[in-house]
C-alpha cells in the first residue's frame, strides 16, 4: 500500500530575523507566496532592544496572522530554534504547563509569549517546517534577511 501523500502547500511563508548583538536592535521579515496564483506578499519590522531568537518568532508569527483561513503551509526558515521549537519542543512544553528542563529542574520558557501566539497559529493551519541554511544564496531566505537588516538598521547609534 502507497503512502498517502500530503497534499502541496497552499502558501509558501519564507521568514528571518536578524540582531545587532544579541540582545540589541533586531528585524524580522517574511515572504509569503501564494504558489497558484504567483501573488507574493512581503513586510518587515523592528525592535530596539530584542534577542534573534525573537526576531525568528516575530517574523513567523507575523507571517501567520495574515492567513485569513486554515490554509497548508510550508514555513521555510533558517532558525532551527523555530523549526525544532514547532516539532519538538512545543508540544513538551505544553504538557509541562509551558515549562522547560534546565539542569534537572523546570524553568519558564524562553519568548513564551511568542511561542504561545506561534503555537495557537500554527494550530489554525496545516504548518510543515522546511529548514533552509542561512547565508547559502536561498534567495528568498537571502531577502528576507536583507529586509530584517534593513528595518534595524535605523535603531541603531548614529556614526559621528
Amino acid at each position: 500500500m502507497a503512502a498517502k501523500r500530503q497534499p502541496s502547500a497552499e502558501v509558501i511563508l519564507f521568514t528571518d530575523g536578524a540582531c545587532s548583538g544579541n540582545p540589541g536592535p533586531g528585524g524580522w521579515a517574511y515572504i509569503l507566496r501564494h504558489p497558484e496564483s504567483g501573488r507574493e506578499s512581503a513586510a518587515s519590522g523592528s525592535d530596539p532592544d530584542t534577542t534573534n531568537n525573537r526576531m525568528e518568532l516575530t517574523a513567523a508569527v507575523e507571517g501567520l496572522k495574515q492567513l485569513k483561513r486554515p490554509t497548508r503551509v510550508e514555513l521555510v526558515t533558517d532558525s532551527v530554534y523555530v523549526g525544532t521549537g514547532l516539532s519538538d519542543w512545543l508540544p513538551k512544553w505544553k504538557k509541562q504547563g509551558w515549562k522547560r528542563k534546565e539542569r534537572g529542574k523546570f524553568v519558564p520558557v524562553k519568548n513564551e509569549d511568542l511561542w504561545r501566539e506561534l503555537d495557537r497559529l500554527a494550530m489554525t493551519h496545516d504548518v510543515v517546517f522546511s529548514h533552509v541554511a542561512g547565508h547559502s544564496g536561498h534567495p528568498e531566505n537571502e531577502r528576507c534577511d536583507e529586509m530584517a537588516v534593513a528595518a534595524y538598521q535605523p535603531l541603531l547609534p548614529k556614526k559621528k
